[in-house]
């Protein structure tokens, strides 16, 4: 089982990577990078809504240890993702109590690795991040998951929008965790078919978002700090969601 993310470069190989299906988590382009065969990656990456980013040579020589990379490196992930919609349809057919987790571009590697770990350790069906502006499975995510990475289905969507829809299709109720309300964590039934969202460490959830949600839910501070980390977050909503199920 692969543990460290692969590395490929020389725009060729990337192209011949995306045409075989390969599942790249980021694709790094040199800056003014131009040419017939750039194009064609460029008209591949778009086709396939790979995240990209512009840098300079120097981040691609490291990256390729100083190798011919042609202007281009790509991040080939540990993992293999799951289609979202074959994931909810046999988590049903199994029965008990469907339980997700939307992750809203959550950008630290670190909180993104110790989320994994602890929806795996409370039974979490599935975790559902974005592919754009999320952060990537990579070596670093896997280490701090303690390998749960591995064991968890993890579903790449176009738009959080997207899974939220099909998760309410079917009838999977969805609790946005934020501050933006007067509801205590404490208030929601978990013991239903549900799906919680948490959002990235600056912004939250977004605006949009709550919008959608079924509920939304804060946990107390008692202290002077305004907030807690997002993996902490997650973690009192996880086991809040055990404690009532285990009732």
């Amino acid at each position: 089982m692969i543990t460290e993310t692969t590395n490929i470069f020389g725009i060729r190989a990337i192209i011949e990577a995306i045409e075989s299906g390969s599942t790249i988590n980021k694709v790094y382009l040199q800056k003014g990078l131009r040419g017939n065969l750039f194009y064609e990656l460029d008209k591949l990456i778009k086709q396939n809504k790979i995240a990209t980013s512009t840098v300079p040579v120097e981040k691609l020589n490291r990256l390729s240890k100083n190798s011919n990379h042609q202007g281009a490196v790509a991040q080939i992930s540990p993992v293999e993702f799951y289609d979202l919609e074959k994931l909810i349809e046999s988590t049903l057919e199994k029965g008990g109590t469907p339980l997700f987790l939307l992750l809203d571009q959550l950008s630290d590697v670190r909180n993104f690795g110790a989320i994994i770990r602890t929806a795996e350790c409370t039974g979490v069906n599935g975790i559902i991040i974005q592919k754009n502006g999320s952060a990537p499975v990579n070596a670093e995510t896997i280490k701090t998951s303690a390998g749960a990475a591995f064991k968890i289905p993890i579903c790449k969507v176009d738009h959080i929008k997207d899974a939220i829809f099909l998760l309410q299709a079917s009838e999977i109720k969805t609790v946005a965790a934020t501050e933006k309300t007067e509801d205590s964590i404490f208030d929601i039934d978990f013991k239903q078919p549900i799906a919680i969202i948490m959002g990235s460490e600056h912004r939250g959830v977004n605006p949009s978002i709550l919008k959608m949600v079924d509920y939304k839910a804060k946990l107390p501070l008692l202290g002077e700090i305004a907030s807690l980390n997002v993996s902490v977050a997650c973690g009192a909503f996880l086991y809040e969601t055990v404690r009532q199920r285990l009732q």
